[in-house]
């Protein structure tokens, strides 16, 4: 029987159907159905619950392993690196896997997923509740020790980090007050570039298109390229021609020179004109 409420829980947890009914039969044995098969069956007031976990393991900024074993990486969110296979730490990157431990550690979560269940390394995507109901995700945004990187197709949660960061900033608050990551202007970009999440600003020169890319000019030595998949999340793009931007994201080697790939206009930000 209980395996019978467990499946009928499953099933209004989806959508399958609104209701479930409940009733005795004249031995007091309890019975569930999604139909009222007995006439003193009511429906039950019922509402499916979340399945928390206890974090086993943090293991940076932004990804945690549960006692199950899954590790999860946080959506929406980046923070900057910690030291590890000879690489250093990234400037912040130790303060945000120390904010997670404090919080996290040994502690029940709950995962809220999205439009993808793991990335090609095979970690769980999600945001990350408390049992208090602390957005995890939101938090480290809205301290500055996480900066937003929205991954199409998981747009949940999309505007309220976007509010989030521009806060942030807006405050100098973690990597928003650091000099690491202050924007590079495109010309003072180094021919070694820049390792790790960067801010570059300069003015959009010319924009062009290929068969999968929509491509930012900056500079013979720098743009932003756009999959053309991704382009009914964008405005026209037209409206960048000649207009002061400041992209974020991860520089790619290109032609001599660097290339950024961007995937959600919230990375794409429009320098206020003086």
């Amino acid at each position: 029987m209980r395996r019978i409420l467990a499946l009928l829980l499953f099933n209004l947890a989806y959508g399958a159907n609104a209701d479930i009914y409940g009733w005795r039969d004249s031995a007091g044995s309890a019975h569930y159905s999604d139909r009222p098969q007995a006439a003193s069956a009511k429906v039950l007031d019922i509402k499916p619950g979340y399945g928390y976990y206890t974090v086993k393991k943090v293991f940076d900024g932004d990804t945690l392993v549960l006692e199950d074993g899954r590790k999860v990486r946080l959506l929406g969110v980046n923070t900057p690196e910690i030291a590890h296979r000879n690489q250093p730490e990234q400037a912040g990157g130790e303060a945000a896997k120390r904010w997670l431990s404090d919080k996290l550690q040994n502690r029940k979560v709950r995962l809220e997923m999205d439009a993808e269940a793991a990335d090609k390394y095979g970690r769980t995507l999600a945001h990350v509740f408390t049992e208090q109901n602390e957005h995890i995700n939101l938090q480290l945004v809205e301290q500055g020790l996480a900066a937003v990187n929205i991954y199409p197709p998981n747009l949940l949660y999309a505007l309220k980090l976007v509010k989030a960061e521009q806060g942030a900033q807006n405050r100098r608050l973690g990597i928003w007050g650091r000099p690491e990551y202050d924007p590079i202007p495109v010309e003072r970009l180094p021919a070694s570039g820049h390792p790790g999440w960067t801010r570059i600003t300069g003015r959009i020169a010319d924009v062009r298109s290929s068969r999968k890319f929509v491509y930012l000019k900056f500079s013979d030595q720098f743009e932003v390229r756009i999959e053309k998949m991704a382009l009914p999340l964008f405005p026209d793009l037209s409206r960048y021609l000649g207009q002061a931007v400041e992209v974020r994201g991860w520089l790619n080697k290109n032609k001599g020179g660097y290339s950024m790939l961007v995937r959600h206009p919230s990375a794409v930000v429009l320098e206020p004109r003086n």
